[in-house]
Order: structure tokens, then sequence, then C-alpha cells
């Protein structure tokens, strides 16, 4: 039997690196430099719609044949075609008209789109599994695979990044909990706002030392970094904490300005545009909009409350309110957005006024270096044959992962699929970003655990770290169920 003793100083670190740790959240890594600042590389910001959101109402079929199918399977909750309340043309850049159209409410997302800065994918999902439960399906998709792994598609792509090593700040996870697609990462901060991003004092005084301070009194942050100066697993978190918390208090985090929408989604939105501005080497970013479950009352357009219209408001306001101080800050050109959700709803509306879960949506794309004011993709068409085919959804003909993937490698430079894609195959791009192409790196997946091994790079003291963490904050599926609702 072993016995293990502990000095006072040892239980002092602890105790404080427990204590950190709860003040600060239930996540936090960084990495190893945290004064490097890389103001140069493209960035990609990754908006998950969370609750699965009602893609045929959002991009809305115009065409005759499916506009006849759309309006018999929704009599009362299409989208009309034309009138004060009607979807929103979308003309490609020759003059030309689609066959389809954006909700109302999209006049931001219109604009963007007029402006060449907008490209959507028609039907596009995880083409391997059509799970219709809202966390299974969160899962596979910021995985990045069905099942078998812990880890998250974007720490994957970080932790194969050329360049970050330097970087303060290499990912981001504006909102109270770490995403799935960021599991597995040391280089990822997650805040729910700069401003709260802090240590809770309790009865400490000063967070740091000050000018007034009395003689040989010094505040939180600076003990603490005396306690994390080793080299053990725990003082080496201990202070990657610490450093965190300097490289965010440095900055001059503003609040939103006048005339930004003051939605959470636009916030969070906000601190992702100046975390750019900044130049401390963001190069991932994630935030999320849920509430897009919308089994009853989901509404359409028009005069009066309609909920699922004031959700389309709320993002097209937040994306254009993002768009527009990218381009004030010169940063539009390598910054590229992708929203996109879980799955899609059922084509035909149920009996409560909503729409039940289904499987194919539209993906967007929005950016500067977007060949935007395009479709992409293969429209599969409403009729029944195609429907009743997917069981009564629209199915997928675009793997998300393949829109990922050209992103990452005309982009990013970082064309290590088999590692942030594993089993994924036959990639080819769709010709939505501009760029140069790259040999894409792909293998099939194992089903030993060194597929996941995953976390390339990943230490065993981050491991028991992310652990203890998990384990505070509950469940990854509780963690999902929060953030969607």
């Amino acid at each position: 039997m072993y016995t293990t003793r502990f000095t006072r100083r040892q239980f002092l670190k602890g105790v404080c690196a427990t204590a950190a740790a709860t003040a600060i959240g239930p996540k936090l890594m960084f990495g190893n430099d945290a004064h490097a600042a890389g103001a140069d590389g493209d960035v990609v910001v990754m908006l998950f719609l969370r609750g699965a959101m009602d893609g045929l109402n959002f991009v809305v079929p115009l065409g005759s044949s499916d506009r006849t199918y759309y309006e018999a399977v929704r009599p009362n909750l299409n989208i009309a075609a034309s009138g004060t309340y009607g979807a929103l043309p979308l003309t490609y850049a020759d003059g030309s008209g689609s066959d389809f159209g954006l909700h109302p409410s999209a006049t931001g997302l219109r604009d963007l789109w007029n402006a060449g800065r907008v490209a959507i994918v028609h039907a596009a999902g995880l083409t391997n599994s059509a799970s219709r439960s809202h966390f299974d399906a969160q899962m596979a998709i910021e995985q990045g695979v069905a099942r078998g792994l812990n880890t998250g598609w974007m720490a994957r792509a970080v932790s194969t990044q050329a360049g970050v090593a330097n970087a303060s700040m290499a990912a981001l996870a504006c909102m109270p909990r770490e995403p799935v697609s960021l599991n597995g990462t040391t280089r990822a901060i997650t805040m729910d706002s700069p401003s709260d991003f802090q240590l809770n004092l309790g009865n400490w005084a000063w967070m740091k030392t000050r000018s007034d301070s009395p003689a040989g009194l010094v505040g939180m942050q600076e003990t603490l970094k005396q306690l994390w100066s080793g080299q053990t697993a725990l003082e080496c978190n201990g202070a990657l904490a610490e450093t965190a918390l300097r490289v965010v208090g440095a900055q001059p985090y503003a609040a939103v300005p006048a005339g930004w929408p003051t939605t959470q989604i636009a916030q969070e939105l906000w601190t992702v545009a100046q975390s750019i501005k900044f130049g401390i080497g963001l190069r991932y970013a994630a935030v999320d909009l849920g509430g897009w479950d919308t089994h009853d009352a989901q509404g359409t357009a028009g005069s009066g409350y309609h909920y699922y219209q004031n959700k389309i408001a709320e993002l097209s306001q937040a994306l254009s309110a993002f768009q527009a101080e990218l381009e004030a800050n010169g940063n539009t050109g390598r910054v590229t957005t992708i929203v996109m959700s879980e799955f899609g709803r059922r084509m035909r509306q149920n009996a409560a006024g909503g729409t039940d879960h289904g499987y194919g949506n539209p993906m967007l794309v929005m950016g500067g270096a977007v060949n935007g004011r395009r479709l992409y993709g293969q429209w599969p068409g409403l009729t029944g044959t195609v429907i009743a085919a997917a069981n009564g959804d629209l199915p997928v003909t675009t793997d998300y992962r393949r829109v990922v993937s050209e992103i990452l490698i005309r982009r990013m430079g970082n064309n290590n699929l088999s590692t942030i894609f594993p089993g994924y195959s036959g990639y080819t791009p769709l010709g939505i970003m501009q760029g140069a192409d790259m040999t894409a790196a792909m293998a099939p997946m194992r089903a030993s655990s060194s597929a996941m091994a995953a976390t390339p790079q990943q230490s065993e003291q981050d491991i028991a770290i992310e652990q203890a963490l998990r384990a505070r904050g509950g469940s990854v599926r509780d963690q999902i169920l929060r953030r969607m609702l």
C-alpha cells in the first residue's frame, strides 16, 4: 500500500489550481507562448445553429414544381413567393434569377449575397449519419465523424495548423461552455464575455498589485503566478490559466457600439471581430445560436408575432453587423464564416403548427474570399419520390466536411484531412473558396484508440485537466442541451 504525502505548499497549489478552474469557468486551456502575436493568417468562424433550423423556410424554393409540392405539404407554414412578406429572390451575379429566395427577414444576408460575400450549399449534412437525435447529430457534426472519437474536428484542425505555436489566442469559443468541436486542444479559450473572464476574488481585495497597495501585499493573480512556477502537470496548467487571464485582460475589449444588434449572438460575434482585430493570432472561432427546435407554433412571416421570423432576423442582423465590422477593419478577405445546423426539418408541417426533425439543410459560407452569389451542391428537388426515399426528409447530397475541407485547404493551408476528418474520403473542391489547392492527406479511420490519439500533441496533463473540468461541467449531452435551448 502506498501513502501519498503532500507538503503544505503542494496542497496550496492544488487548492489554487482548483479555485482558478472554478472561478474562470468549466474549460480553460491555453498555448505555451502567450505573448507572441500573429496578426496574419486566415480565420475560420463556425456559427452553429443548435436545435435544427428549418432550412426550407430559410432558403425558400420558388421553382414551379418544387413550389407546388412545398405549398402542398406546408399549407400554413410556407413562405409566400412574392408580396410584402414574400421570399427575397436570390439572383446570380449576371442578373439572372435562381429558383430560390431568402426568408423576408433575412435582408442583411440578402444584401451580403448581392455583394458576393455569401454562398449557399444545398442539402448539406453528414452523409453517413441520419440520426434525428439533436445530441447524437450535434456530436457527430462537431466531432467530424458519426462515432468513435472524443475530440472535435476544430480541435484537430488547430493541432495540425501551421503557425499557431506562438499565437496568443489560436482558438476561441464565445459561449458559456466549451463546444464539442474544440474538445481536445490546449490552445482554445472559452469565455462567455471578456468582461467576465476573470478570477472570482471572493474576499481578496485586489486582482493585481496596485501602486497604492500596502507594503508586502500582492494581488491574487501575482500570487498564483508564483505558485505555478514549476514544471509539474499541475503547475504547467495553472500557468496556462494565469497566462490566459493576462492575455485577455491586456486587450482593449469594448462594449458593442451604437447601432450594433444587442442580441447574445451579436455580442459573441463582436468579441470574435475584436479578437481578430487585436492581432493576437486567432485562427479558429466558435459561436452558437440556439432555439431552432420548432416543433410547434413555428410561424412563418408577416405582421404580428412569428417565432421563426424573429430568429431569422436575429441571425441575419448579427451576421450583417459582423461582416461590416470585418470590412471596416480590412479583415474580410481573411475571415470565412460557416453557418450550419445539426440537421434540417421534415418537409411536411405537423399538427402543432411546426416541423419535426429532418435531414438535409442549407449551409452558408460567408467572407471576402468566398466565390459568392452562387448556389453549390446538388439540389435533389422536392417531389414525392425524392422525399419518400429519404423518409419524408430532404436528403443530404453534399457532405459538410467537403465544404469545410475546401476552406481548410484553400484558406488555412491545412490539408491534414486524415487527422481532422478521419474516415472521410473522396474530397474534391466545390469551388466555393478562392485560394490554392493542395493535395489532401486522407486515410481511412482506424477503429483503434490511436484514432484518437486524435489529439495530436495532447499530453497526460491535458487529459487530466480535461477530465476534471468535464466532470465539473456535466456530460457532453447535458452541455449540448443547455446550449441548444
